[in-house]
């Protein structure tokens, strides 16, 4: 059973009951990310979502995680280019003070200067971290070089130089343009009542003030350039990036069946060619990404830094094949299948329910529907996936990142 309610100040509310269940996830969703950032605000929404956590009017940092751990709850948060979540999971008889905590520390969060201090180290180390991790790296090259510099291009985490210099202010005016309650989804699911639910949303929100988020529009011009990146590793990082389709767009499901088949499974054309038949590469893969203003198909490999060149030829010699619209109708099936299968397992996890809901009323306003879901994938037919093919695969605004011992970008 699925509950929605929207109190009085804005707040949205949507329960997934999950029966059978001894355990409940809760979220509390924004409706911001690195996308909306200024320049100024480069990495901000990232950092409050780390300074959430470093106490508050009543609790110490300390406190928040031993308490959290003393009644074998987990808490964590994270930040996306569109959303910042901050969600725990917890036995269901702990489910009041789970969310109790976290409210705690979504509300009421003082962010003490000390913490601060201590938190742009630890931060500064994280992207230390993935300028380390050469994979990572390259799929933020790939963003900034088919995106730019702004909205979906940017780096989560931020720069350096802004991350040092971020002051109470910086976070206060910001949050009082984004953490508004309009913007926000209270999203629970599992073995939980619906009369708990409201009660405890209630109790922790309605006092929230009924504040409407900053409009921020996003001018998305792809870039379509081919960056690289000289680091001394041993293997060559290779992406390549199509523009693909928004959020919700009647191709969707069309092109994740395609994506599917090009290289979204271990049966894929690309990794059964690039691995399997000519051992070029451990991990290569492909995945779709959808926003609400734009859209990307990336290709991602690593692959011998001596013969990258022959991965890549390989890698586009696949493409070739899908832009044939040569796809059989045993790959379309499979495809189909492992979409049907992924709806059907996240069924069956609370976190992933809270997500998905909580996520569809922030992106649409509407509440997600599981067998509405399933109907319009069930009607896809291949002559929609080799439609999809037409608006994936050009060549005008296609952009490539390379990690790794290279001197020249991708042509």
């Amino acid at each position: 059973m699925v509950h929605y309610r929207q109190l009085d100040n804005g707040i949205r509310l949507i329960v997934k009951q999950m029966s059978g269940l001894m355990s409940v996830s809760m979220g509390i969703i924004v409706g911001t990310g690195a996308s909306v950032e200024t320049d100024s605000e480069d990495g901000i929404s990232h950092f409050i979502e780390h300074m959430m956590f470093k106490g508050t009017e009543k609790r110490t940092a300390f406190q928040i995680s031993d308490r959290m751990d003393a009644i074998g709850a987990q808490v964590n948060a994270f930040t996306s280019k569109d959303i910042t979540c901050y969600y725990a999971k917890s036995t269901s008889n702990h489910a009041a003070e789970a969310f109790e905590i976290l409210s705690d520390l979504f509300l009421n969060s003082v962010f003490p200067e000390d913490e601060m201090k201590r938190e742009k180290g630890v931060v500064v180390e994280e992207i230390s971290m993935n300028e380390d991790t050469p994979d990572d790296l390259c799929l933020d090259l790939l963003s900034k070089a088919f995106f730019g510099e702004e909205n979906y291009g940017r780096n989560i985490l931020g720069s350096k130089k802004n991350v040092k210099g971020f002051t109470r202010d910086d976070i206060a005016a910001y949050m009082k343009d984004r953490y508004t309650a309009d913007n926000v989804v209270i999203s629970m699911a599992g073995n939980i009542t619906v009369e708990l639910a409201e009660d405890l949303a209630n109790k922790y929100f309605a006092s929230m003030p009924s504040r409407k988020a900053d409009k921020r529009q996003l001018n998305v011009e792809l870039k379509s350039k081919n960056l690289y990146k000289n680091k001394d590793i041993e293997q060559v990082h290779v992406a390549i990036a199509y523009p693909s389709m928004k959020r919700y767009e009647r191709l969707c499901d069309a092109t994740q069946i395609m994506n599917a088949v090009l290289g979204g499974s271990m049966s894929s054309r690309l990794f059964q060619t690039v691995r399997e038949e000519l051992g070029l590469a451990y991990t290569v893969y492909s995945y779709v990404t959808t926003y609400e203003k734009s859209g990307a198909l990336t290709v991602y490999a690593g692959v011998n830094a001596d013969n990258y060149m022959q991965s890549v030829e390989a890698i586009y010699d696949c493409i070739a094949g899908i832009k044939k619209k040569n796809l059989t109708e045993d790959e379309f099936k499979r495809g189909k299948e492992q979409l049907l299968s992924s709806l059907v397992f996240a069924q069956e996890s609370t976190s992933s329910q809270m997500l998905l809901y909580g996520k569809e009323l922030i992106y649409s306003g509407k509440i997600y529907d599981f067998e509405d879901r399933v109907g319009k994938l069930n009607t896809v037919k291949l002559s929609d996936v080799c439609e999809a093919i037409e608006y994936n695969f050009d060549d005008k605004y296609k952009a490539t990142a390379l990690v790794g011992k290279v001197d020249k970008p991708l042509k």
